[in-house]
């Protein structure tokens, strides 16, 4: 049956009563002044109940104001689109008493604007979602979300970018809200680098208990890039409400500081933050909700032929409070110079969880639409920090990082490795390139953190306590201190830039910027680029933080030296086929990768059988078993 706009109005206001919402056709009542119960009286307060008549906050870190001429109350849109589904995130002001609860979508196509579809204005937040299917990636399609009779906002759907050698990624994170105002000097730079998917690792707002006010000023800020290309956000602890996160599975946190894993404030507060900044990314790969209802996004997106796996790396992590011996000021700092980290690495901690991983090995052994594989998350899977808050407050070890617990830790990586995946993160407030180590120091594939956008929350430094580099240091690097070193979880790293602040208390000199990480399909490289907020990307590479640009192999994530070489494989009706190696003794996959031509001598690690199988997007073709490896 076709979907008229009958049909569409009745089922609406079906659903709006269903959820206690007003019907998209007609105006609503007040939305309730604390709509998240009396304990909460605080949630959403600039944008809840009487919002209109509230004076608005002032002072030099107060939000933009919510009530705005009626011709711009939506504010901004984010797009993904990924293997026939576009779906669209619009994000509305608060709307008054008699104004519709519907916003619309409409297409440019052959010169005219056609209405496609319609969707309610879900409150408490004033975010409206549209979900396409059948979308057609290979053309660009102008876009538009309206509401009422003159509000609008345009932007661009654009192509999926197939056809580029080198697909280009922003990777931004830590939007200080105790800036406020635009970041011009940032969007015309991104402008100027044209990437192909943003992604937002988190930290978007600080306004811990204003979400949507807070989500509305990061979208005015950047929402000249976001328009017209995908862009990809996922929250992380500020988002939420918290100082740090550890969201031990969706369980409540009581304890200050919430160490004792959980979340502090309401599911529905949670969810409204993980609707308004994931609902626009491809349907959650398994979207069972953890405890008490808190909803999962974890997800694959592909662009332009690389692969990104979206996880979750704060929802399922254990605690530290209660788990582990206190050994610092707080449960998660540890400052004891005595303590062996295999003390705080034990049985049943959680980093990923089960879920994840058992994602992480599926998306690793599906290659459709893809030449290569990243992943994308909030934190670093190591602790590449020595000075936190200050110059002069050295820790050895934050649990708030992916450095613990260590043996999840690896097993995360194991996952990264096995199909060269560089890893892409922010969160630490100090941008860095590292190479991680596993079992041996540079076996491991590469991180990169990138700086925060605004850096006035939390400085961070890497200043090792002897002032030396490390075992085998970046030939050349303008940067003192590369090389090998562990952390003080114990875990291996290879550093290979830094970007310290130079002076916490100078706009200019705080190490303020972004990444841009450009993924080369045909050489099969990956740069990693590490830009100041206050430069001009015109001016070349000479304009990057010391020590960056840095290139590397796609192939040199999996650092570990062969032993031995299997016999060639000569694929029969195959070119550039999926492959999976396995040792047959342990059963262990030891990677699955797409190559480049129609034979490959798989490396291994060592002299006992192994099995070979291919296939053109996943390894589920041939199987030769049995196969020795001979040295090359």
């Amino acid at each position: 049956m076709p979907i008229t706009r009958r049909f569409f109005l009745g089922a609406a206001a079906l659903l709006a009563r269903w959820l206690g919402r007003p019907s998209p056709t007609s105006a609503g009542p007040i939305a309730p002044s604390a709509p998240f119960g009396k304990e909460f009286p605080n949630l959403e307060s600039l944008t809840a109940g009487e919002w209109w008549k509230k004076p608005r906050p002032k002072g030099r870190s107060a939000p933009p104001p919510m009530n705005v001429p009626r011709d711009e109350v939506v504010a901004f849109a984010l797009y993904t689109h990924d293997h026939g589904v576009l779906k669209i995130t619009a994000q509305l002001y608060p709307l008054l008493p008699d104004e519709p609860r519907e916003a619309r979508l409409e297409f440019r196509r052959d010169g005219q604007w056609t209405e496609a579809m319609r969707a309610p204005v879900l409150t408490p937040g004033w975010s409206a979602h549209f979900r396409v299917e059948g979308w057609d990636d290979t053309r660009d399609v102008a876009y538009r979300v309206r509401h009422g009779d003159r509000a609008v906002f345009e932007g661009l759907i654009r192509r999926d970018p197939r056809d580029k050698d080198v697909i280009v990624v922003a990777n931004l994170s830590c939007n200080s809200s105790r800036t406020t105002g635009l970041r011009p000097e940032i969007l015309e730079n991104l402008k100027a680098q044209d990437p192909d998917l943003l992604f937002f690792a988190g930290d978007q707002t600080y306004r811990h208990t204003e979400h949507t006010a807070g989500w509305i000023e990061f979208g005015l800020q950047f929402r000249d890039v976001i328009r017209d290309r995908p862009t990809i956000t996922i929250p992380d602890d500020h988002d939420v409400g918290h100082p740090n996160l550890w969201g031990e599975n969706g369980k409540r946190s009581t304890l200050s500081g919430n160490a004792d894993g959980g979340y502090f404030y309401p599911v529905d507060y949670v969810n409204l933050v993980q609707r308004q900044q994931t609902w626009h990314l491809p349907d959650p790969v398994d979207p069972a909700p953890v405890e008490r209802g808190i909803t999962v996004y974890f997800t694959r997106l592909r662009v332009g032929g690389v692969d990104f796996a979206i996880l979750e790396d704060r929802k399922f992590k254990t605690g530290p409070a209660g788990k582990i011996p206190r050994m610092g000021p707080r449960p998660d700092h540890i400052n004891d110079p005595s303590y062996d980290p295999r003390s705080i690495d034990l049985p049943g901690l959680v980093l990923l969880g089960d879920r994840q991983h058992r994602f992480l090995r599926e998306w690793g052994e599906d290659w459709t639409g893809a030449e290569l594989k990243a992943v994308l998350s909030q934190t670093a899977f190591c602790g590449a920090v020595h000075m936190h808050g200050s110059r002069d407050n050295r820790l050895l070890a934050d649990l708030d990082c992916n450095g613990w617990p260590q043996t999840p830790r690896d097993r995360a990586l194991e996952e990264f490795r096995r199909v060269r995946a560089v890893h892409l993160c922010g969160d630490q407030h100090l941008a860095v390139v590292v190479k991680h180590g596993i079992q041996e120091f540079g076996d491991g594939p590469y991180g990169f953190t990138s700086p925060a956008l605004v850096n006035t929350i939390y400085g961070r430094w890497w200043h090792p306590l002897d002032e030396k580099p490390g075992p085998n240091p970046v030939p050349d690097s303008p940067l003192p201190w590369t090389g090998d070193f562990k952390d003080g979880l114990g875990n291996r790293i290879s550093m290979m830039a830094y970007a310290n602040p130079a002076k916490i208390e100078d706009e200019r000199r705080r190490g303020d910027g972004y990444g841009i990480v450009r993924f080369d399909r045909k050489a099969r490289r990956v740069t990693f680029e590490c830009w100041p907020r206050f430069v001009d990307a015109h001016e070349g590479d000479r304009a990057q933080f010391p020590g960056w640009p840095i290139t590397v192999n796609v192939a040199d994530n999996d650092g570990r030296k062969p032993v031995a070489w299997l016999p060639e494989v000569k694929f029969e009706g195959i070119t550039n086929p999926v492959v999976q190696v396995i040792e047959e003794n342990s059963h262990e996959i030891l990677y699955t990768i797409r190559v480049v031509g129609d034979r490959f001598r798989p490396p291994v690690y060592s002299k006992g059988r192994h099995t070979v199988r291919y296939g053109r997007d996943c390894p589920d073709g041939p199987v030769l078993r049995g196969l020795t490896g001979l040295p090359g």
